[in-house]
């Protein structure tokens, strides 16, 4: 019997016959926390009694939840994590380096047909690379980060085909959301998607982040994509170098066999789907575009681990380039890494993004889970390229997300109002 993506990767991790439904002890390759959780990972490392790492070059900190401080007890958290770095010889991406699913990818950490653990939900972001990679809590982190392992249950995968082209003016954030508001928010619980067909083939892997992040708002384990040359390509780019490998030499071949047996088989035709709105407060309420014209908006937010990239920049640009933004909204924009900052001002962006009347912010998380940068007030209603429109999300329960594309925020910025971004794409 054959076996899927994420079989082979536990069956390679485990040193046993792995499949659905086994539970296995498997070897870590990586394992990161992010300032809002490595506190309690190092609380938990040193009640185990570890008195070191597994491996020094296997592990991350990174500061981008609260970058830079806004507050003496974050700081606190802060300098707890840099002397718990120094104490171990660790290395970590401090404020300014950007939002943990970024920086980490495209430091060349996480590799095809790798095992990956963090304390962060949206860990599953790594499966565009062909990466089994998962969410865990701050306890069971530790544990990795002492021994090298942890225990899994290997889940069973769900096989998603998206197939056709998308229509102008619908991007992989429209496609993800439809899909999740067609199946619901717990519909994959505890189980792999793996996300194929053409449409997957034909993104950018800018694109494809897009799809793998939000796979656990289906309540996923992880979602994964087939390493192909645009994979490797990326990587090569990125200078990745594995964990002592060539990018070239890892998961070369890593795919479903054709007998894998799948616990369901989906099929989206992508040509269909227009804009997608995800509606307060949950990320599976999601309607058509068309359905929210006169919706206004306090604040438009772009970024996150979501939609903070170079290309997702690049949709807000030409849509906002030479236009202003409404005089009553506010504009937030966070690119996901320093990296992609960096580029965005050699390309003009950040100058234009300025000039349209948006405040560009550190690289990080802040405005996204509501820390600093953009809480909202009361009754105030937000567009946002987020993952997450939960209650409070944004710092105020009583404030009201919407989730979009980059073309769809940046046109809701112009107009003061959910707005149809293909009225301003040629």
């Amino acid at each position: 019997m054959g076996k899927t993506i994420t079989e082979k990767i536990f069956n390679s991790h485990s040193n046993k016959n792995a499949k659905a439904g086994d539970v296995v002890v498997a070897n870590i390759d990586f394992c990161f926390g992010q300032d809002g959780t490595s506190m309690l990972v190092i609380d938990a490392f040193r009640n185990l009694g570890a008195k070191r790492v597994f491996n020094k070059d296997k592990f991350r900190m990174v500061i981008d939840h609260s970058a830079p401080s806004p507050n003496i007890g974050v700081s606190e958290v802060h300098k707890k994590m840099r002397n718990f770095a120094k104490e171990h010889d660790l290395k970590i991406f401090d404020i300014g380096c950007g939002v943990c699913h970024q920086v980490i990818p495209e430091s060349g950490l996480v590799m095809p047909g790798s095992l990956v653990v963090g304390a962060d939900s949206h860990t599953c972001t790594y499966g565009a690379l062909g990466v089994f990679s998962t969410g865990m809590g701050s306890t069971d982190v530790a544990i990795a980060l002492a021994t090298g392992k942890n225990w899994f249950k290997v889940p069973e995968t769900i096989k998603i085909t998206l197939n056709g082209k998308a229509r102008k003016g619908v991007y992989s954030k429209d496609v993800i959301l439809y899909i999740i508001g067609e199946l619901g928010a717990n519909y994959a619980t505890y189980k792999a998607i793996e996300f194929q067909g053409e449409y997957i083939n034909s993104l950018s892997m800018d694109g494809r982040f897009t799809i793998t992040n939000m796979a656990i708002e289906m309540g996923a384990k992880a979602g994964l994509i087939k390493p192909d040359e645009k994979t490797y390509k990326w990587l090569r780019l990125h200078g990745a170098k594995g964990i002592g490998h060539r990018a070239d030499d890892i998961g070369h071949g890593l795919k479903s066999d054709k007998d894998a047996v799948y616990s369901e088989a989906l099929e989206f035709d992508v040509s269909k789907i227009a804009p997608q709105i995800a509606v307060p407060h949950t990320v599976d309420n999601v309607v058509p575009i068309n359905k929210l014209k006169r919706t206004k908006i306090d604040q438009a937010f772009l970024g996150t681990c979501t939609n903070g990239r170079l290309e997702d920049l690049a949709i807000a640009y030409f849509i906002l380039k030479n236009k202003k933004i409404n005089e009553n909204v506010k504009m937030i924009i966070a690119p996901a890494s320093k990296d992609i900052f960096q580029k965005a001002m050699e390309k003009g962006m950040i100058t234009e993004f300025v000039r349209a009347g948006a405040c560009v912010v550190a690289p990080g998380c802040g405005p996204c889970v509501g820390t600093h940068n953009g809480v909202l007030s009361y009754g105030e209603v937000c567009i946002s390229t987020a993952n997450r429109n939960f209650k409070g999300r944004m710092g105020n329960p009583d404030a009201f997300i919407y989730l979009g594309s980059p073309a769809t925020v940046a046109a809701s910025a112009i107009e003061g109002k959910i707005t149809d971004p293909r009225k301003y794409i040629k």
